[in-house]
C-alpha cells in the first residue's frame, strides 16, 4: 500500500436485491448501545455492490469492499460469497 492511501473498508451483510444484471443490494446490520438509554439498538445500511460474475443472489451472506465509484450510487464490489442462501 502507497503512502498517503487510506485502508479499504470491508463490511459483511446479506443480499437482499439481485434483480439488477451485475449489481446486488446488499443489507449490512450494525449493533451499538445508545448513549443514554443503553439499549442496544440495531441500524440496518444498504449499499450497491458490483458483482461482475453474478454469483451472489437473495439470501447469501457476503463480504463487500469500498472500491472507486462504479455508477451514481455504486461504490462497493463483492470480494466473495461466504454462506449460499437456503433453497427453499
Amino acid at each position: 500500500m502507497r503512502e498517503g492511501q487510506a485502508r479499504r473498508k470491508i463490511r459483511i451483510g446479506r443480499v437482499v436485491g439481485d434483480k439488477m444484471e451485475k449489481t446486488r443490494i446488499v443489507a449490512v446490520e450494525r449493533l451499538f448501545r445508545h448513549p443514554q438509554y443503553e439499549k442496544v439498538i440495531k441500524r440496518r445500511k444498504k449499499f450497491m455492490v458490483d458483482d461482475p460474475k453474478n454469483e451472489s443472489h437473495v439470501g447469501d451472506k457476503v463480504r463487500i469492499a469500498e472500491t472507486r465509484p462504479l455508477s451514481k450510487r455504486k461504490r462497493w464490489r463483492v470480494l466473495e460469497v461466504l454462506e449460499k442462501a437456503e433453497e427453499i
